[in-house]
């Protein structure tokens, strides 16, 4: 439905070489291969054609697309007045500088589509869906580690933690989640719910690097709930 970018980095890398065959060894020891980091150049306010969303187009693109409807009616997932902001992408599709963003209502179970005319600043389109799970957001995978975390389904979890560890588990400081939406497969009895609720499964990162599995465990945002597949 999206596609996402990431950014990245480079260095340049100059070695050098004796100027002469006879060149002495400190001379040689002294020209060493030099690594340069240059400077980030400063990302512009605004891309143009193709090019990716800058952050200044993002953000104001979200304060255009959170009308003040969406934001009074809708819920994000820690209960919190207005939607749970998910992405932003650029409408390749349209003729103009278009920015699509998603939004999650957890009040409704609805996706929010907002697709907003940078040149105009204006709203151009509106749409919402129910029924579409897009990724997580990183809030999303927070709050579902968090559910998981206080539900007595998460001592296998905790198990994992301490082997890996050495150490209880005794807070979510230093554990990085990742959530995958999970949708019902037609044999579970586990999460049947998942697809019309928002469920996402876990892989969480501790603090040294170990990363535990708990993908047998369905988190429902929807419901703040866990599950174990059967």
């Amino acid at each position: 439905m999206t596609s996402f970018g990431v950014a990245s980095w480079q260095a340049n890398a100059a070695p050098s070489t004796p100027s002469t065959p006879g060149a002495t060894s400190a001379a040689k020891t002294a020209e060493q291969p030099r690594v340069s980091d240059p400077s980030r150049v400063p990302e512009a306010a605004a891309g143009t054609g193709s090019d990716p969303l800058t952050g200044s187009e993002v953000d104001k693109a979200r304060a255009i697309a959170l009308t003040p409807e969406l934001a009074a009616n809708a819920t994000d997932v820690t209960g919190k007045a207005g939607p749970e902001y998910l992405a932003a992408d650029l409408d390749t599709d349209g003729t103009g500088r278009e920015a699509e963003l998603y939004f999650y209502d957890y009040k409704t179970g609805k996706l929010h589509k907002q697709v907003v005319d940078l040149a105009t600043g204006k709203l151009a389109r509106s749409f919402a869906a129910t029924g579409m799970q897009p990724p997580a957001s990183e809030q999303e995978a927070k709050v579902a580690l968090d559910l998981l975390i206080a539900d007595p389904l998460s001592a296998d979890f905790k198990t994992a933690y301490q082997k890996a560890t050495g150490e209880q588990l005794t807070g979510t400081d230093g554990l990085v989640p990742t959530a995958h939406i999970y949708t019902a497969k037609p044999a579970d009895r586990g999460a049947s719910q998942c697809g019309t609720s928002r469920c996402v499964q876990l892989i969480v990162k501790t603090g040294d690097g170990h990363f535990i599995n708990v993908t047998d465990l369905i988190v429902d945002l929807s419901g703040r709930k866990i599950a174990r597949l059967k």
